[in-house]
């Protein structure tokens, strides 16, 4: 049995990982991404703005 406690925290952490991945993959692109657009061009041009002073 001892190689049933070995396996399963690596198991779970693979199948943990898998959920992570697919979370991240499924948030790009689709309605997000403008939102993340204008979010990423307002940083820029407050960074640009900050840097002009």
């Amino acid at each position: 049995m001892q190689y049933v406690s070995a396996i399963v925290p690596p198991l779970v952490m693979a199948i943990g990982f898998g959920f992570l991945v697919r979370a991240i993959i499924r948030s790009q692109g689709g309605a997000q991404k403008a939102k993340e657009d204008v979010a990423a061009d307002a940083l820029a041009a407050a960074a640009q703005a900050e840097s002009a002073k």
